[in-house]
């Protein structure tokens, strides 16, 4: 039996990557996990703590290869209007993760949500790209989308109800 590599430590940006490990943005989410990369190297992600990987972010092997980062092409919402700055104000009301660019947002795929928008003005549009949405307050961590007053399911057998109080 064969023992896999192991990545214990990450570089941010950077070159000299031997191969590329493409993840979808729900995915660059973790702290030990079996990964798998484009060219079929197979190795375990251990961090020490939960990160959020970025696209380009290096993944150290401990025998000294790294592999870079690269963000999947999953299914979004293309988000555009006349008055972006209002639309963005309510995408973030709602704790929703959006990658801000000039002239557009993109956001995950959520029906309720795009209702929403297209009810004030917005132009939305199916897309298939990668997301790399903006990151937490003080410019760093990951914003969190979670639904106002209904159970969580967390895989472990049982759900946690989680009420917030936003004061909307």
């Amino acid at each position: 039996m064969s023992t896999l590599p192991v990545a214990r430590s990450l570089l941010a940006g950077g070159s000299g990557a031997v191969d590329t490990v493409t993840l979808g943005y729900d995915a660059r989410f973790l702290r030990r996990k079996r990964l798998v990369t484009d060219g079929g190297l197979a190795f375990v992600l251990d961090l020490p703590k939960t990160t959020s990987l970025n696209a380009g972010d290096l993944i150290c092997l401990e025998d000294g290869r790294a592999i870079a980062v690269r963000a999947a092409a999953e299914p979004l919402l293309c988000v555009t209007g006349d008055h972006l700055p209002r639309i963005a104000w309510h995408i973030g009301n709602r704790h929703t993760p959006c990658q801000i660019e000039p002239g557009r947002l993109l956001i995950q795929r959520d029906h309720v949500i795009r209702d929403m928008l297209e009810k004030i003005g917005a132009t939305v549009t199916e897309v298939e790209e990668p997301f790399t949405p903006e990151g937490g307050a003080y410019g760093h961590g990951r914003t969190h989308s979670h639904s106002h007053g209904h159970d969580h399911a967390h895989g472990d057998g049982h759900a946690h109800d989680h009420h917030h109080d936003h004061g909307h």
